[in-house]
């Protein structure tokens, strides 16, 4: 009985098995091997995010506020700015900078949770 038992387990393994290895490491597992990372569907929320956000920045905000918004967080694709750049280049104060920054974010939380 137990003959039959172990012959029909013998074509069985383990996706956590240790494949050959060389090293005393443990190597390398069946499921390391075949394991997938499936993003789609984070990736499909994220986008819907990033266009949900978009279109809140282009509706709620005033030009001033876009302007500082899409440069600080580089949402027209260039590299995120300082605030010391962003003032720097509308030619504003660092501090004011930030006291808009802040009632953009506001206005685009109140705007994404409604």
């Amino acid at each position: 009985m137990h003959l039959r038992k172990t012959r029909r387990l013998a074509g069985e393994i383990s996706l956590s098995e240790t494949l050959d290895s060389d090293d005393d490491e443990g190597g390398l597992s069946l499921m390391d091997v075949i394991k997938v990372d499936d993003t789609m569907l984070e990736d499909l929320e994220n986008r819907e995010d990033c266009q949900r956000l978009r279109q809140c920045v282009a509706r709620v905000l005033t030009e001033r506020e876009r302007l500082i918004i899409t440069r600080r967080y580089g949402l027209d694709g260039a590299e995120p700015a300082t605030q010391r750049e962003v003032a720097k280049s509308l030619n504003l104060s660092r501090s004011y900078i930030s006291r808009l920054e802040k009632q953009a974010l506001s206005k685009l939380q109140q705007a994404m949770e409604g």
